[in-house]
């Protein structure tokens, strides 16, 4: 569901700009997945508190992803 493929495949990559550069991609894809969740909201399709607690979760992850990058960044 979430965007875990692309930080791994990016923690194998050789530098750490290129890492930095997955980690991004993870994110636009969390925000990807933000966006098809609050349409699944609108178009009725799961309930309220379900999607809720989805995007929460993709907020989470987003702050994580963000301090790591900042991590690897200072390295």
């Amino acid at each position: 569901m979430f965007p875990y493929h692309q930080i791994a495949e990016g923690a194998g990559r050789n530098s750490n700009k290129e890492f930095i550069r997955f980690l991004s991609i993870a994110n636009g894809s969390t925000t990807e997945l933000e966006t098809q969740l609050v349409l699944i909201e609108r178009l009725k399709f799961a309930p309220k508190e379900k999607i809720d607690t989805l995007l929460k979760s993709c907020n989470e992850i987003k702050r994580m992803n963000y301090a790591l990058q900042r991590s690897v960044e200072k390295t």
